[in-house]
Formats: structure tokens, sequence, C-alpha cells
């Protein structure tokens, strides 16, 4: 039995459908000497041959570890210390899957719940979970948290939120009846509270924001509690090693990306979202919940919590359907985080400040550039420039540089700017060949 057992007349019938007569024609868009069996393929290889050959094609990959990289719109290059990666190689590590049975996988839940444990303290918040897939689907889970928890279905966002966060937005509400409406965003979120609907479930944010703007959290977050609504914000978590946390502020929800947190950029992911809110919102909060308790002898044990509302029992009451098991990525943000301590982490942070303001004041020194807001930000600033950015992108690339982000993709008024990231990892030298080419195309 084949195992896709469609019967001759299915397949008739499938072809009749689309206009055709014969399975072959589905590939005649392939050229005829291209196709199975005469495959044009070289002949077998060593050993020895093959590892040359796929070293040559590795070689073709321009990432940032041979490339000097400004680029940051929401993945970052960090320093990975080594003892990182060497735990996740570990087999009881690299191997471990959704510790379902607690009595097999003490070691996974115990990683998780010290993970959680310093979410939390990063946040500023009292409870943290797992297995969020990245920072977009875990700000779309605290929209869908904050509808459950006020029984609103309005959700405000503001423009300054990441695009593509906004966009996992909207395709997680799409079946649900719940709203999205943008915030516009002018140099800072300018909303009143006469502007929040009495309805509003939950306001979203971004802190640094897109543009890498600081927001007025105090002042928001009064904004939207006056109206009975909860503020969940997307932060930077290196962010959170120089700032106050959110949860000091009056955030609901917190939650972000990962990635900067041990992981490297790895073409797009693996990534990890983070989650943290109130402990009074427990009952509502999605994904996986790592508890400690005692066994009958009175050890110490780990299991999972609060499994009624978990995908794999009652999956119809569940407030998510995440499943994909995310503990290895972080388990890599909890070793750097232990690796690191709070004063490790605030080091990263101040140099990230200081180099990308270092690098603002050096282009807005030239002819023609200028910053697009003059709010505090923290290692991303938009750069109005006097030619457009994909002609310095270009030149910047020809140096064997990666430039800035295109804002004219996402925010057309924003057409003639860059929006370019410094982190710990950029050097004065790479930031003094970045300003000469923007000075030679300018």
């Amino acid at each position: 039995m084949s195992y896709v057992a469609n019967t001759p007349k299915e397949r008739d019938e499938m072809l009749r459908a689309i206009g055709l007569e014969r399975v072959e024609d589905l590939f005649a868009e392939i050229p005829e000497d291209q196709r199975f069996p005469k495959l044009d393929i070289p002949p077998p290889l060593t050993e020895m041959e093959m590892a040359r050959c796929l070293e040559e094609l590795a070689s073709r990959n321009q990432d940032v570890s041979h490339r000097p990289s400004f680029l940051g719109a929401g993945a970052y290059r960090h320093f990975v210390p080594a003892a990182v990666r060497h735990i996740l190689g570990r087999s009881e590590f690299y191997t471990s899957y959704t510790p379902y049975q607690a009595e097999v996988s003490q070691g996974t839940l115990t990683t998780i719940f010290e993970y959680q444990t310093m979410i939390c303290a990063l946040t500023g918040m009292e409870v943290a979970n797992a297995s969020m897939y990245d920072g977009a689907t875990a700000l779309a889970e605290a929209a869908l948290m904050a509808a459950r928890v006020t029984r609103r279905d309005r959700i405000m966002v503001s423009e300054a939120v990441h695009p593509q966060y906004r966009q996992v937005l909207d395709t997680y509400v799409q079946g649900l009846d719940l709203s999205v409406e943008l915030v516009p965003q002018e140099g800072g979120l300018t909303l009143s509270t006469s502007e929040l609907p009495e309805d509003v479930a939950c306001l979203l944010i971004q802190h640094p924001n897109f543009f890498g703007c600081l927001e007025d959290l105090e002042a928001l977050a009064a904004r939207v509690h006056d109206v009975g609504g909860l503020l969940a914000i997307a932060t930077d978590p290196i962010a959170l090693g120089l700032f106050n946390p959110p949860g000091e502020w009056g955030a609901d929800i917190v939650v972000g990306e990962g990635q900067p947190l041990g992981s490297p950029m790895a073409f797009g992911g693996p990534y990890l979202g983070f989650f943290a809110t109130r402990e009074e919102f427990l009952r509502q909060m999605p994904g996986r919940l790592v508890g400690m308790t005692e066994d009958g002898r009175g050890r110490r044990g780990f299991v999972l919590t609060l499994q009624a509302r978990e995908q794999h029992i009652r999956r119809e009451k569940a407030t998510c359907n995440i499943c994909s098991n995310e503990a290895l990525v972080a388990l890599a943000a909890t070793v750097y985080l232990a690796m690191m301590g709070s004063e490790g982490l605030r080091e990263v942070a101040e140099a990230c400040y200081h180099k990308a303001h270092h690098l603002a004041d050096r282009l807005t020194s030239l002819s023609g550039y200028e910053l697009v807001f003059t709010k505090p930000f923290f290692k991303e600033f938009a750069l109005r420039c006097p030619v457009p950015p994909s002609e310095i992108n270009a030149a910047l690339w020809e140096r064997g540089i990666v430039g800035g982000y295109d804002l004219g993709r996402d925010y057309p008024a924003l057409g003639d700017c860059l929006l370019l990231c410094a982190t710990e990892m950029n050097t004065r030298e790479e930031m003094d060949r970045l300003v000469s080419v923007a000075e030679e195309v300018a």
C-alpha cells in the first residue's frame, strides 16, 4: 500500500480539477535533461572529497563571523561564552524532549525551573513559563491572554512594535472575535487617556521599541490601567541589565526574544520567546510551567504543573497549543545568565549603549545625516540619510560590512532612513569603517 493511497480515479479527478492530463505535466517547467531519472549529478566522492566540497559550499555564507554587522531589527550578534555551547552539547540536554514523565526528567525540569526563576528576576514579574517559540508568538499569546483576563475584545498595539511581531499578532487573531488597532508612532507613543477606549483589553508596546527608543512605561501603565486594561511589553533582555525591569513600572505581561541570551543568530532560529506575568494571572498563562515540590520522602523534585490547560490534556480548553519544546534554547539562556550574572549583564548592556551612541554621534557629525527621533535610545537608532538607504547598504556590502535595516520596507514615511545597531561585538575600527563609507556615499 502506498503512503498516499489515492486511486487512479482520484488522481484523474485531481488532474482534471487543475487542467492537466498526466502527472508528468506537473513537471513541465523543469528542463527535460534535469528530470528524474536523468539527473545531472557528479560521480560519487570519497569522504575527503565530500568534506572539501561541503567546506567550499559553507564558505559562500556571508555570516557575521566574517563580516562586521550593524543590522539588528530583532536578531542580534552578542558574544556567546564557549561554556554555553559545551553544556548544550551534552547528550542528556541535546537529545531531551518535552519532560512529560517527571520521574525520568528531573534534570530537564530543573533547568527549566531555573530558567523561569531567572526570567522573573530579569523582568520584575512573579511567574514565568517555558516553550514560547519566539518573541513574536510570545507577544501574540500575551494579547490573547489579556483578552481572556479582561474578557474584552479590543487590542491596541503601538506602531513602534516590531512589524513582524504585528504580522504574527494579526495571524493569531484570525477567526477570533478580537480586533487589533494600531496606535500611531511619532517619536514616541502620544496617546492620552481619553484616546484609550473603555473596553480595551490591552496595550501592546515594545521597550526599547523597534527604533531603539525607550518608552515612558510608568505613564503608559497608568493610562491603560485607568480604563481597566492590561499593559503588555515586549523587551530586549540585554537592556534589562541596565534599565529597571518593566514589572517595576506597572507592566502586567512582559515578553521578548531570548535569542540575545546565549544563542547565535543562526540564520533565523531556533529562537526562544520568554513570557512572564503577575501571579494573579497564572491560570490564564499559556505554555508550560515547571513547579518545585517534594516527593513522598520529603526530597525536592520538579514537575510540570497546572497541566489541565496544556495541549495534551483537555485540548479544547487549552489556553495555548504550542507543543514544540524550546528547552534547549532556554537552557542556553539559563547558562548565559548564570555565567554573566547581574554585573556581567550590566557590562554588556553598557557596552551596547555606549557603542550605539558613539556610532550615532559619529554619523550625525557628517553632512546630511540626522537622528529621526530625539528620545533616548539603547543599542539601535533610526538615521535619516541624504541618499537612499539601499545605496549605503550596497556600498557597505562592497566593503565587507553588513549595513542597517531599510525602514522604508515597513514604514513608507521613513523611506530615507536606516535602522543601525551596535553591540559589544562591534569594534571602534569597524565603526570607523562604516562612518567612512557613509561619508563617501553622501
